[in-house]
């Protein structure tokens, strides 16, 4: 149990939030399933930045949904949350509430069934809790810190493998499609997909971390992301056994949220090494 950092009281706090956060993110597992089941024509799609970038009310309303509860129980919880702007705010010592309602949105209006909600709670800048659920599947991960990883209550460890030739890896080959990634995107791709024994894509960052800490995937790496895309998982990861680090190879930083992760600390360092081969860095 991590009690050097938390005391007694905030131990328990967090074991308080930690019940809470997980009954109430099946609760908003309803919303989504609810969602899914419409066609396109009923889910209020809309277009954010560009075609690729898109939202739909059943977002706007999960968020809602997360958001106003965790508020009427904690008023003085902070959030740094996708859909909710007003919310948004510089990661502090204070207790915070990072939320995606829906990772992987065009998964979800394609009725593709890799989207998951993702909670994560931080504290004194440490990632405390992390829970990802997918309705659909009805996989639902979730991380206490110090107390291993979840999947559906049975504890999930990464793979023990270090070696990138072995490897099954993950990349979001979908950021091919944005001018102002593509380039240094193909070149982590070409890079990837031709060291490790496979390449996946599921158009979902919370999916394919996950992917790692069950053991499915072995490595992943992705940069244009914000902090709601990995806090969750990154917890999974290394409650799970993982590693996660920016693509250089330092400390993850939630606010800067580019990231390599890997079953082993030796892979995760073959991958750092690898993509700076690939940007000629």
């Amino acid at each position: 149990m991590p009690t050097e950092i938390f005391s007694d009281a905030e131990n328990q706090l967090i074991d308080e939030c930690f019940a809470f956060a997980k009954a109430l993110v099946k609760d908003a597992g309803e919303l989504v399933k609810e969602g899914y089941s419409k066609s396109n024509d009923d889910m209020g799609i809309v277009e954010k930045e560009a075609k690729w970038d898109m939202v739909t009310d059943y977002d706007k309303k999960t968020e809602a949904f997360l958001i106003g509860a965790i508020s009427a129980r904690y008023p003085d919880h902070k959030f740094i949350a996708e859909e909710s702007e007003a919310t948004n705010s510089a990661l502090t010592d204070n207790p915070t509430w990072i939320i995606d309602p829906i990772d992987g949105t065009n998964n979800f209006i394609r009725h593709i069934p890799f989207v998951a909600i993702s909670v994560a709670f931080v504290w004194k800048r440490e990632i405390c809790l992390g829970i990802v659920y997918n309705p659909i599947l009805n996989d639902f991960y979730s991380a206490r810190l110090g107390t291993g990883a979840y999947l559906n209550g049975k504890q999930i460890h990464c793979n023990k493998l270090e070696k990138l030739e072995d490897a099954t890896l993950g990349h979001e080959v979908s950021f091919l499609r944005v001018q102002k990634h593509r380039e240094r995107n193909a070149k982590q791709v070409l890079a990837f997909a031709s060291a490790a024994q496979g390449f996946r894509s599921f158009g979902s960052c919370c999916i394919s971390l996950t992917f790692v800490a069950r053991g499915t995937l072995d490595g992943y790496q992705i940069s244009e992301l914000y902090a709601w895309d990995i806090a969750a998982a990154v917890l999974l990861i290394r409650e799970a056994g993982g590693y996660c680090c920016k693509p250089d190879g330092s400390p993850i930083d939630l606010m800067d949220p580019k990231i390599i992760c890997g079953a082993t600390k030796e892979l995760c360092d073959a991958l750092v090494k690898l993509n700076k081969e690939a940007l000629g860095l």
